[in-house]
């Protein structure tokens, strides 16, 4: 009997032994287990931060591209203000420019008709010089005959 009881501590010892074994195995699985855990767990922050830290990148360049784009868009309309302002400026021009073409050919058709005139005073002028002289002549004749 002590014989059965010794062989069943001595499977007892060894079934301890074995599970002292097993469970220092499974605690060094653990522990790496544990150890690749923290790793990830790390990996993971360091990952979140990076990602916030990047959301706040973009956050900050979208606000200064939206103020960009406001800038833009101000700049867009006062610049077609500007255009339909020169396109205004434009066609009053044409229109003055066009009632200027009317003024100078109205001058120019004046001009012609004066000089036209002039010719035609010049004319009557040496005509009546002409008969001044001749009637110079004949005075100066009657005075003599006088």
């Amino acid at each position: 009997r002590l014989r059965g009881q010794q062989q069943e501590i001595n499977n007892l010892i060894q079934k301890k032994i074995a599970v002292d074994e097993e469970n220092a195995c499974l605690k060094s699985e653990f522990s790496n287990l544990n150890q690749k855990f923290k790793d990830k767990s790390q990996e993971l922050k360091d990952t979140e931060e990076c990602a916030r830290k990047k959301e706040e990148q973009n956050m900050l360049v979208i606000k200064n591209l939206e103020e960009e784009n406001k800038g833009l868009n101000t700049c867009c309309a006062d610049l077609l203000n500007d255009l339909e302002k020169l396109r205004k400026q434009e066609v009053e021009w044409k229109v003055e420019k066009s009632g200027n073409y009317s003024r100078i050919k109205d001058l120019e058709t004046n001009l012609a008709e004066a000089r036209q005139q002039m010719k035609e005073l010049r004319s009557l002028c040496s005509r009546l010089s002409s008969q001044v002289d001749v009637i110079q002549e004949e005075l100066s004749q009657k005075n003599c005959d006088v």
